[in-house]
């Protein structure tokens, strides 16, 4: 059949700039032989073979001629031949897609290796050399190409190095033969065949393990998590091997060209002598660090920091790179951009734009809200050594407490239910990234700063302590024992630590983040800040600087507004004014409505209101503040049917009779019951039925503001009408408050204005826009109803029932009350803006639901138009980040401030 791009490429003959086709790796292998680094020959089969092969279950047909010709131009260049007896050449076979997926998809290393050419690699390294690639390949043929379960190779391993395991440095000769033996026996006896002695079949079934490792589960669960589509395919990469495990003066590693962890400008990685790359990896043997490898072998070190800087020059930013060293000589297998903590994410960008390596704007394009929420999670409040249980390395920053677990499902399962937990295991493999990504930490006995847990960990924001070495861990048992007895039971609270390596027994108390306590600080000591703390500030500036969207927040309270405004808020975009009416206030509204007794109820529901709105209006002096009138039902401030009905019968029960003031209460209450609240009389609706409350906070806004202003301070109030369906109900309602301020002020002169606004929150609304803008100052959409009124779905039952299994199942990409729905809620929010400024160009544009603070969503609302997001408190300096980014996306060229 014909193909529209290329099925195969060799190293030299792409770039980096085809990722889609040649897959992450395949396009950076070519970048760097063509940039002359130290790259062993090979090609890549490209994503449109893998394609082909998923949609129609087979290779290729023109593929196995493209892989002969391969091949044989592989041959000419290294001098070896495919099988030979006396000089075999063997080959890598690696998966590549686009985006990195760290372990998600296949390797076979040494494919080529047969009884027939094993003399020529033992005249070549050595007989342990060559046994141990013949044990390498066997496993990984058995467990990538064959599907056999890893437990059955563990279990046969068992018959040579006994049921503890032994290092697999000290396995001698007879030891590697035994273990090839043991494998190929389980190859039979789970398959009916053995390892393939025809070397081109071992290579071309190696190249569909790969491409069907597309589908599998756990690279299903990381796709879906990380937003990556399910149709891109993985290309494969069929390199020339290179040998770590020739002996002393050999050795593979991984490493950074800067910390990845906290950003720090150090080369950063891990070493291990005599070990072939997946080794580093996963964790079976405990590394060295980069810096080791100097005294190792240092011209090798001296060449690869010189690589290192290469590559972070060319890429402009963080890389992260493979290498081996094969009898003193450095090759470079892999690099990539490399995946980072939060923190490392803001210290990298906000250097490199110091160092003139990027621009301010890229800088703030490589960071997310994401990222900078998670930074300012609590940290711990302080460590006890007492409790100490063990210390490993600080593969991924943060704290974490959750019960212990050692298996992946067990994870995922209580996860579910809402338990935190810690998932507890010797090394994590590709299998377990649904359990790590249920964790809130991970801690492994084995493995490096660059092993499979760390990185993962790291890409999915999870805390993580790898290499453990004095935990013994028994997943079977389901327990783990420290080198000095300590014991660690599934269930048992563990709290990790991050950031310094560190597991301690128990739940310990945390703290604010450094980064929340420095964002809310009224006095910035900048000097004395943390590389993260000057680089999230720094970031947000620039933000702030490109962002065209204002960022409000939501808050009742004083003290929630002035934290607001120490996190950057330009003024309260939804102030709900039944927080005046609740707790211990409720009774207010229960003498109102059950007790004759309004005159003196409203007074003193007045009396508070004036206080609150006064402190509100203080604590943001010269911003805007949206006061929301009454929105909730009205049954959320009386007495629950239920339990005033039960005190009915008990005092009648006691006494003999009713009481009449009792059953006259229970009956006004239930005369205000509603089917269905949420539609029922709420919002605007109340003015028809009490306006005497609305009335109570018009005349409380304007005293106050009125009393401010008198002292010389600069309120700027609002006032919003909530539920509004349609314009009539919204010209009534601003009739009413407009007359209400005219009687507060009587003959008080006063030149303050105060705008009246509606919410767009149902759907009507936004399509009859252009008529409700005809009274209204500006626009607020309350996203969180209109989502539950577009979709049909109740959002404080929908999470309880069908929409998590929805969520679960994959019915859903994403919860609708988290991440704007663009399709549906979204196309309503664009037909009000459209529609509104048609028919009032002057019409203010904003968001106050939950969504404002979504960073997923922001961009959004940027790209319709709005003016403003609102959001809680906390999430402000997110809005702001995003909201930066956002206008930075939007603009042609990125980049053009470089300094």
């Amino acid at each position: 059949m014909a193909h529209d791009a290329p099925l195969l490429m060799s190293f030299a003959e792409g770039d980096r700039s085809m990722a889609g086709l040649l897959g992450g790796k395949g396009a950076n292998l070519a970048e760097m032989t063509r940039m002359g680094l130290p790259v062993p020959a090979g090609f890549t089969i490209t994503t449109e073979a893998c394609r082909d092969y998923l949609s129609h279950g087979r290779i290729p047909t023109a593929l196995p001629d493209l892989v002969t010709g391969a091949l044989t131009r592989l041959e000419r260049e290294s001098g070896r031949r495919l099988g030979d007896a006396a000089d075999p050449l063997l080959v890598s076979v690696r998966s590549g897609a686009r985006f990195s997926m760290p372990g998600m998809m296949e390797t076979v290393l040494d494919v080529g290796l047969t009884d027939a050419s094993l003399p020529g690699l033992v005249a070549r390294g050595g007989e342990r050399f060559a046994w141990d690639c013949y044990r390498r390949l066997v496993l990984m043929y058995g467990r990538t190409v064959l599907g056999i379960d890893p437990a059955s190779f563990e279990k046969a391993a068992e018959a040579v190095t006994g049921p503890a395991g032994r290092d697999e440095s000290l396995l001698d000769v007879a030891d590697l033969k035994a273990l090839v033996t043991e494998f190929r026996q389980v190859l039979r006896e789970r398959t009916g065949d053995d390892l393939p002695q025809d070397p081109r079949e071992q290579l071309d079934r190696s190249i569909e393990a790969v491409f069907a490792s597309w589908n599998s589960p756990r690279a299903n669960v990381y796709r879906a998590h990380e937003g990556i589509a399910a149709d891109l395919g993985t290309a494969v990469n069929v390199m020339e091997m290179v040998y770590g495990n020739t002996g002393p003066r050999s050795g593979s590693g991984v490493c950074f060209t800067r910390d990845p962890a906290t950003g720090e400008a150090r080369p950063y990685g891990d070493y291990l002598r005599n070990a072939q790359g997946e080794d580093v990896v996963n964790g079976s043997r405990a590394t060295v660090s980069l810096a080791d490898l100097s005294d190792l072998e240092p011209t090798a070190y001296a060449e690869l920091l010189g690589h290192l800087d290469t590559l972070e020059h060319h890429y402009r930013d963080l890389c992260d790179v493979e290498f081996t060293v094969e009898n003193g000589r450095l090759w470079v297998l892999q690099t990539r951009v490399g995946k980072r903590s939060p923190a490392a994410a803001f210290v990298l960008a906000h250097e490199m734009a110091e160092e003139g390596l990027i621009s301010r704007d890229e800088a703030l394009l490589r960071v997310n809200g994401l990222q900078l929420e998670s930074l300012m999670h609590p940290q711990f409040a302080q460590t006890s050594e007492s409790r100490l249980l063990a210390e490993g390395l600080p593969a991924s920053p943060g704290a974490a407490v959750g019960e212990a677990v050692f298996e992946p499902a067990d994870a995922v399962r209580l996860a579910a239910a809402g338990t935190a937990v810690v998932l507890v295991r010797t090394e994590t493999s590709a299998e377990d990234v649904d359990g790590i990504l249920a964790s809130a930490a991970v801690v492994t006995a084995r493995g490096g700063l660059a092993s499979h847990a760390a990185v993962v960990a790291r890409g999915f924001g999870r805390t993580c302590v790898t290499g453990v070495m004095s935990l013994t861990v028994d997943s079977a048992a389901r327990t783990a024992r420290t080198s000095d007895g300590a014991t660690i039971q599934e269930g048992d609270l563990l709290s990790v630590d991050g950031t310094s390596g560190k597991v301690f027994a128990g739940a310990l108390a945390v703290r604010p983040s450094e980064v929340a306590g420095a964002l809310e600080s009224d006095d910035p000591a900048e000097d004395t800040e943390q590389p993260v703390v000057r680089a999230v500030r720094s970031l947000l500036g620039h933000a702030d600087a490109r962002r065209r969207l204002a960022v409000l927040a939501n808050a009742d309270v004083p003290a929630d507004a002035l934290r607001a405004r120490r996190l950057g808020a330009q003024g309260i975009g939804l102030c709900r004014t039944e927080h005046t009416l609740l707790g211990e206030r409720r009774v207010l509204v229960e003498r109102f409505v059950l007790d004759d007794d309004r005159v003196s109820a409203l007074a003193e529901m007045e009396r508070l209101a004036t206080e609150d709105f006064t402190g509100l209006l203080r604590a943001m002096d010269s911003l805007p503040v949206v006061i929301r009138l009454l929105d909730p039902p009205l049954h959320e401030f009386l007495p629950g049917v239920e339990a005033l009905a039960t005190e009915v019968a008990r005092v009648e029960a006691l006494d003999g009779e009713a009481d009449s003031s009792l059953t006259r209460r229970l009956r006004v209450v239930r005369s205000w019951q509603q089917v269905n609240p949420m539609l029922g009389l709420r919002g605007v609706r109340l003015l028809a039925v009490f306006p005497e409350l609305v009335d109570v906070h018009v005349r409380a806004l304007v005293n106050a503001a009125d009393a401010l202003v008198r002292e010389g301070l600069h309120p700027r109030p609002e006032i919003m009408v909530p539920l509004v369906a349609d314009a009539a109900e919204l010209r009534a309602a601003r009739t009413r408050v407009e007359q209400c301020i005219a009687r507060t002020r009587g003959t008080r002169a006063s030149s303050l204005h105060i705008p009246v606004g509606v919410m767009i929150e149902l759907p009507r609304a936004a399509l009859t826009a252009a008529a409700l803008a005809e009274h209204a100052d500006f626009f607020s959409f309350g996203t969180n109803d209109l989502t539950q009124t577009t979709w049909g779905v109740s959002r404080d039952d929908g999470q309880t029932g069908f929409l998590t299994a929805y969520l679960t199942s994959g019915v859903l990409a994403h919860d609708p009350f988290v991440r704007l729905d663009e399709t549906g809620v979204g196309e309503l929010v664009e037909v009000a803006v459209g529609r509104g400024r048609s028919a009032r160009p002057d019409l203010g544009l904003g968001v106050c639901g939950e969504h404002a603070g979504d960073p997923s969503s922001i961009s959004f609302f940027d790209r319709v138009g709005l003016d403003y997001v609102s959001c809680s408190a906390p999430r402000v300096p997110i809005a702001r980040l995003e909201a930066g980014r956002a206008a930075v996306s939007a603009t042609d060229v990125v980049g053009s401030d470089t300094r």
